[in-house]
């Protein structure tokens, strides 16, 4: 694990009255939300008179290529302890097979606040904490919506079986 370290202190700053920034993470299956809580924190942020820089990652080609303003790397998360910055990062907690999906679960401890939230199964309704791949397609990262994915619950994750009855029509 990457320790982040500063070569600055915060009470050379400013007279020792320089304030820590903050770190928010929002984690969940796919269609839980993260993105629409992401940008409500972002207009808050924005409407409130803060400057807001958004980073999306460059490998998600399915939104408009204007609103990319940097990349997915999460090395300067530092920034929020020495130079007070307010740092925002959603993403999926796993991938399709349940196993940590990329670096996100390695920013929680460099969290103020981590908020998992859930999408609604998609077989019975209920509560969806994980990503059912439609596909047979095996790569970790496949990019696509609601053609290539599924939010199921525990029960309709771990029995496929339903899950697999509702995907027939699809590639």
């Amino acid at each position: 694990m990457t320790a982040f370290k500063s070569s600055v202190s915060l009470s050379s700053i400013n007279g020792g009255h320089a304030k820590a920034g903050e770190v928010h993470v929002i984690i969940g299956p796919m269609f839980a939300g993260k993105t629409t809580g992401l940008l409500r924190r972002i207009k808050s942020e924005s409407s409130s008179g803060r400057t807001v820089a958004m980073i999306k990652s460059s490998k998600d080609t399915r939104y408009a290529k204007d609103s990319v303003l940097g990349d997915d790397e999460y090395q300067k998360l530092d920034a929020a302890d020495h130079d007070g910055k307010t740092i925002i990062v959603a993403g999926l907690d796993g991938d399709y097979l349940r196993r940590s999906f990329g670096s996100m679960l390695d920013v929680i401890p460099l969290a103020d606040t981590v908020t998992k939230l859930t999408a609604r199964c998609e077989v019975c309704g209920g509560r969806a904490f994980f990503t059912w791949r439609k596909t047979s397609e095996t790569k970790t990262e496949l990019i696509g919506g609601s053609d290539l994915y599924m939010p199921v619950c525990r029960q309709h994750y771990v029995s496929g079986e339903s899950a697999m009855e509702s995907t027939k029509d699809c590639p």
